[in-house]
């Protein structure tokens, strides 16, 4: 203690005092520290983070206790008192300002050991927190779970009651209807049985009544006979004395003869009259106002489009058309595109017609033939305008589906084509359908009589209709129609790029 107090001295002062603490206080333990430091046992841990090791005061710092003991070595072996214990002042202020950083650090080090300490608590009372809330969402949705499946073990159970309920209902109404039905066969046995008991007891009762009464009716019968017969011969005498008397009168009277032969011979002549006169109207009227069923498209306007437009028919009746170009067909559709020798041919046919028409002589028909596409409808429709004609479109599709009236369909077409105050361009589209070779080709007495109907209309020469005919196939049309065909033309498909063609060209044939 000596070597302490001479060491710190009285100017230590209270630090001195907190150092000698803070070094332990003991000579044994300077001693041990002189000589080195006390033997480390085995067993002892290496030395530690004063951070955790010297937590709260319970560890332990050598290295002050080994600067002291030297530096009373050193006092010891030096003679000059007063510079000794200048350096031992300065050193231990040294060691001071060390030993109050170390209690900094110390103090640090706790205050981060504590702040480690509490966030390790948070998170562990966190995580005890989301544990317990895992368990009780586990716990409720276990709960949860339990209660569907017993609502749904309810509603299965229900749900098997129900089909056990329906399968009872459904053998307790079988079971009432066989119940049922074999009441009604008992019910209708019993009924037959007894209508036969009634039927054969009121049988035996007529019977019965009829042997009785047998001799009564028969007498009753005569003189109903010989009533009946006396009552017929006075009728046909009194009717044959009063034919007779006006018989006789009637040819008595020669004046009044005369005049009811005369009113029945006209009275028959006016009923004859009029079932005729009616015919021929009905015929006329239907030839010139009327438009036959097989067209399905043409410029002549009919008597319900007149009455319809009176302003628009009467303009066209009176109006003088100016002929057009013959390629440029309809004026709504684009005009078509031909080759070159086509194209002068078929000017030369529109001129034809045009001087044909104007000179009233008659017309020569037309065949046109060629891929489907290439404007021969078109064409067809310039024609007609450029030859100041009207135009009617048929299709020898539509003749076969008529059956037995094709004949008179035909008839009316031709009786049509005739009454035209203009004439008649007539466009046959798809002409092979119906005007195939008779000999070779197996076609329907209906269509056979059509055929004979169409070259008996088209026989001779005429100037109130042209016939154009239009077919992908002409070499099946019958011989006859060859003989009707005065020129023919094959329309092919012209060398115009595809985008431009699409443009140029209609549709439709």
């Amino acid at each position: 203690m000596g070597l302490l107090d001479g060491l710190f001295g009285p100017e230590g002062g209270e630090d001195g005092s907190k150092a000698g603490d803070t070094l332990g206080g003991s000579d044994a333990t300077a001693k041990e520290l002189a000589a080195g430091g006390p033997p480390l046992a085995r067993d002892t841990p290496p030395p530690q983070d004063p951070g955790i090791y010297s937590h709260g005061g319970a560890g332990f710092n050598a290295e002050p206790m080994e600067r002291a003991v030297q530096l009373a070595f050193e006092l010891g072996r030096e003679r000059n008192p007063s510079v000794l214990a200048h350096e031992r002042r300065s050193k231990l202020t040294k060691t001071r300002a060390e030993v109050s950083d170390k209690t900094g650090e110390f103090h640090h080090w706790a205050t981060e050991a504590d702040k480690h300490i509490d966030h390790k608590v948070r998170e562990e009372a966190a995580r005890m927190r989301e544990l317990k809330d895992e368990h009780s969402r586990a716990r409720e949705e276990f709960r949860d779970r339990l209660k569907r499946q017993r609502a749904v073990d309810k509603m299965q159970l229900a749900k098997l009651e129900r089909e056990k309920q329906q399968e009872m209902e459904q053998e307790l109404a079988a079971k009432q209807e066989q119940i049922r039905r074999e009441t009604i066969e008992l019910e209708a046995q019993l009924r037959q049985k007894t209508e036969l008991e009634r039927v054969k007891m009121e049988t035996e009762g007529r019977i019965l009544a009829e042997r009785k009464n047998h001799d009564l009716r028969l007498e009753q019968k005569r003189q109903q006979a010989a009533d009946t017969r006396e009552t017929v011969l006075s009728g046909l005498k009194l009717t044959g004395e009063t034919l007779g008397q006006g018989i006789a009168e009637f040819l008595g009277n020669r004046q009044e003869m005369t005049a009811v032969v005369l009113g029945l011979s006209a009275a028959a002549l006016g009923i004859y009259s009029a079932k005729m006169g009616t015919g021929v109207m009905g015929r006329y009227v239907e030839a010139r106002l009327g438009r036959p069923s097989l067209v399905r498209e043409t410029s002549r306007r009919s008597a319900g489009e007149i009455l319809k437009h009176p302003l628009q028919g009467a303009r066209r009746l009176f109006k003088s058309v100016k002929p057009g170009d013959a390629l440029e067909g309809d004026a709504s559709l684009p005009k078509a595109i031909f080759v070159p020798q086509m194209e002068q041919r078929l000017r030369r046919v529109a001129e034809s017609s045009s001087n044909t028409r104007a000179n009233r002589a008659p017309f020569r028909h037309l065949l046109l033939h060629g891929p489907p596409g290439t404007g021969k409808t078109l064409f067809a429709k310039g024609l007609a305008r450029h030859s100041g004609l009207d135009y009617a479109i048929i299709t020898g599709g539509d003749v076969a589906p008529l059956g037995r009236e094709a004949v008179s369909e035909m008839h009316k077409l031709f009786d049509w084509a005739q009454a035209s105050r203009r004439g008649v361009l007539l466009f046959v589209d798809e002409a092979d359908a119906f005007l195939r070779r008779r000999s070779t080709e197996r076609i329907s007495e209906d269509m056979r009589n059509a055929l004979n109907a169409f070259l008996y209309r088209t026989g001779e020469q005429t100037d109130r209709f042209m016939v154009v005919y239009a077919s992908n196939q002409p070499e099946q049309f019958d011989d006859a129609i060859n003989d009707r065909i005065d020129e023919m033309g094959f329309v092919e498909v012209s060398n115009v790029p595809a985008p431009l063609a699409d443009c140029l060209l209609p549709t439709a044939l």
